[in-house]
Formats: C-alpha cells, sequence, structure tokens
C-alpha cells in the first residue's frame, strides 16, 4: 500500500511541475522532436555542473513564452477590436 501511494504522489508531483512550472522543457521537446523528460534531465545535470546558470536561461525562456502567448491571445480577442 506505501508503494502505491509513493507512486501516486510522485505521479501528482510530476503532473504538478509540468503544468505549474511554465512547460519550457515540454515546448522546447516538442519543437527539437525529444521526450520532454530526456531535456528536464539534462538540465538538471547541466544546472549541477555549472552551479546553477541554466536557471537563468530557463528564467528567460519561460518570461518570453509568457509574453508571446499573451501577444497571440491579445491578438485573437475579438473584443479588444471593437
Amino acid at each position: 500500500m506505501n508503494d502505491f501511494f509513493y507512486l501516486w504522489r510522485m505521479k501528482r508531483f510530476k503532473q504538478f511541475v509540468e503544468w505549474q512550472v511554465f512547460g519550457v522543457c515540454s515546448y522546447i521537446g516538442d519543437k527539437i522532436g525529444i521526450a520532454s523528460a530526456t531535456i528536464r534531465k539534462y538540465f538538471i545535470y547541466i544546472s549541477f555542473l555549472t552551479m546553477g546558470s541554466p536557471v537563468i536561461v530557463y528564467l528567460f525562456v519561460a518570461f518570453w513564452m509568457n509574453i508571446r502567448n499573451y501577444i497571440l491571445s491579445a491578438r485573437r480577442n475579438p473584443l479588444r477590436y471593437r
């Protein structure tokens, strides 16, 4: 029973991270055609090796994606052009 609960919690945590942490690795994986889990794994390895400097790149890409989505949603909003 403990194993099931542990696996369930880990699955929930993974879903939370995938949906709440900007989706940068998923976006890059979709564009390149690589599994997002592989990108996350390498991102973690590189972050440990370089003492966290890829986090700055990650935050920049997350900011860029958020602004891009905001601009695209504003273009498609019919109430904006009345």
